[in-house]
């Protein structure tokens, strides 16, 4: 499991740009996409990130937005749900972004992400930023030899035989 504490990435409508080139619509990545990538490679590298994680991952992140110099009035209105008209960036964005900046580096492809999730959470005093969890998704495969033939008789072929158990 790898866990990362990283600016918050620029919105993936910054992400692309694009331009007429003979006639054609050309579209390309921005510097500031660029810089971005570069940035999140550069500090991989600082905390020891040598080489990717081979296979399917799991990604997840915490979107942390900044906190406004008036959260204790607005927090005083509306406990329950002062930091609903925050200016942030919203979870799609991020994530298109996040995963191409942390692709190569920290796994392999952006293909090979299983399974994600995100979440919003709630300012605080530590600023903005996005905390990622990035964890290798091992597929256990039965060991077929174990399992008796007649066990397996009459099951369709799509049955999933979980560590020698079958799951119905």
């Amino acid at each position: 499991m790898i866990c990362l504490t990283l600016p918050v990435p620029i919105s993936a409508n910054r992400y692309w740009a694009s331009r007429a080139v003979a006639g054609r619509a050309m579209v390309y990545v921005t510097a500031e996409a660029k810089a971005y990538k570069a940035d999140v490679a550069a500090y991989c590298r600082s905390v020891g990130i040598r080489q990717p994680l081979a296979g399917r991952v799991w990604v997840h992140f915490d979107l942390y937005p900044q906190r406004p110099q008036d959260w204790a009035r607005r927090q005083r209105k509306d406990p329950a749900n002062w930091d609903d008209s925050l200016r942030r960036l919203d979870l799609d964005n991020a994530r298109k972004v996040l995963n191409d900046a942390l692709a190569g580096v920290v796994f392999g492809d952006d293909a090979l992400i299983f399974r994600d999730s995100g979440e919003v959470m709630e300012p605080d005093e530590h600023g903005a930023r996005v905390e990622v969890t990035i964890r290798q998704i091992v597929r256990r495969t039965p060991q077929q030899a174990l399992i008796p033939e007649a066990s397996l008789a009459g099951l369709p072929p799509t049955a999933i035989v979980c560590d020698g158990v079958l799951p119905f």
